[in-house]
């Protein structure tokens, strides 16, 4: 069996580097915050753990997103990890331009402690406190405290991004 043939970019454009990067599957989800009586949500791939003591996940937002006010101001923030059967939702929330009031009508959710809407059906959900955020290029990193767990007794197979697509895993 031979090698793979890698082929170097110097200087990658935002074309190649998006390529090469949709080549690491990423796990779905959906991230929620509440400002004011208005919820928000947004679809994202871009989240992962970073500490265990204290317990801290971070999640990407862009900038020009309208979710990227609602998750700084509140300060408050779920994720819904998705199971296989919610492309339908993911497709939905990143959805740009959907309409911001009642774009979670379709979907069955539950307030979680801080008060924010969490997916009914996900496999597994927390809720965030915000503690740091940090410019990222034209994204905002944002670190949060997990202040609240909820694992679902039906587990299932996950929703995972690859290669610009959704597709499972078991």
């Amino acid at each position: 069996m031979s090698a793979a043939h890698l082929e170097p970019y110097r200087e990658p454009s935002s074309d190649v580097y998006r390529l090469a990067v949709g080549r690491l599957a990423t796990g779905v989800t959906i991230v929620t915050s509440r400002l004011g009586t208005t919820d928000h949500a947004m679809t994202a791939n871009a989240l992962a753990s970073v500490s265990l003591e204290p317990l801290l996940v971070l999640v990407c937002v862009e900038r020009e997103a309208r979710f990227h006010d609602a998750i700084v101001e509140s300060g408050l923030w779920g994720v819904s990890i998705l199971p296989a059967t919610a492309r339908a939702t993911a497709d939905w929330l990143a959805t740009r331009g959907r309409p911001l009031h009642g774009q979670l009508e379709r979907v069955p959710t539950h307030r979680g402690v801080t008060g924010v809407a969490l997916l009914d059906d996900s496999l597994s959900t927390l809720e965030c406190e915000t503690t740091d955020a940090y410019p990222g290029g034209d994204h905002t990193i944002v670190v949060g405290r997990v202040v609240s767990v909820e694992i679902s007794d039906h587990a299932g197979d996950a929703l995972v991004y690859y290669r610009g697509r959704y597709d499972t895993l078991a």
